[in-house]
């Protein structure tokens, strides 16, 4: 029964990070599904684990590539027009 008293903190702790919420219903979802899989015996449908590793390698190459292709390659400053400028086309 000591994790019942840990339970307001966690949930108060997950309604802060709204951004990884989807994240963690989703593991734990998942491990809910491969708990009644394993009970059942069935073998998962999920893909290899070689695959699984794989596929975060793609994922952190995605997040990767904006970051090192912004330092290599710096977005142009946009033109400044001053005021005097604009008066001129009036």
């Amino acid at each position: 029964m000591a994790w019942a008293s840990t339970m307001p903190k966690l949930c108060s702790t997950l309604k802060k990070a709204t951004s990884v919420r989807p994240y963690i219903i989703s593991l734990v979802v998942g491990l809910l599904v491969g708990i009644i899989y394993a009970g059942l015996r069935v073998k998962s449908p999920a893909p290899p684990a070689i695959a699984l590793v794989g596929l975060l390698g793609m994922l952190i190459g995605e997040s990767v590539f904006p970051l090192i292709k912004d330092r290599l390659f710096p977005p142009a400053e946009p033109a400044r027009i001053e005021k005097q400028e604009l008066n001129r086309f009036k």
